[in-house]
């Protein structure tokens, strides 16, 4: 027999523990589901309380998606990047997709912006150093030709 968990309970009990998660922050529909099955409660039982939650308007991953876009430009991050974590928190492609276009032209920007944050204005002192920043950002998420771009227009040839 397992040990009852904080969670158990029915389906008031889930929504109510689901309410005081979107609180908090915006979830996307399989976060929250996940958090609530990690809670203990079933998966019907969680399951139903996102569909209500979803029907009220009160989750949805579209809406998720863009604070959470908002919220990684503001860390620095890159498109790719913040499209693998919104598809791993389940978000489905075409969502990301109206939201995070990775060609657009604003990104350079903000990977020029994150590589001035990290080292400065000056530009890579030498090849070994233009890498090291490369590598910076492509951890980020940039694009290949966002982070040669961004290093090329430091100043360094």
């Amino acid at each position: 027999m397992r040990t009852p968990r904080r969670g158990d309970g029915g389906p008031d009990q889930a929504l109510r523990r689901a309410l005081g998660l979107l609180a908090r922050r915006e979830h996307s529909r399989a976060e929250l589901l996940a958090k609530l099955a990690r809670s203990g409660h079933e998966r019907a039982v969680a399951q139903g309380a996102v569909e209500n939650l979803a029907r009220q308007g009160l989750v949805c991953d579209a809406r998720f998606a863009e604070a959470f876009i908002r919220s990684r430009i503001e860390r620095g991050s890159g498109p790719l990047r913040i499209r693998r974590d919104l598809e791993a928190r389940g978000v489905e492609p075409e969502v990301v997709d109206r939201f995070l276009d990775a060609q657009d032209e604003e990104w350079e920007g903000r990977a020029r912006s994150a590589r001035t944050k990290r080292f400065g204005a000056a530009p890579p002192g030498n090849r070994g150093e233009a890498a090291r920043q490369s590598r910076f950002l492509l951890g980020r998420g940039f694009t290949r030709r966002q982070v040669r771009r961004a290093i090329e227009e430091s100043g360094w040839v």
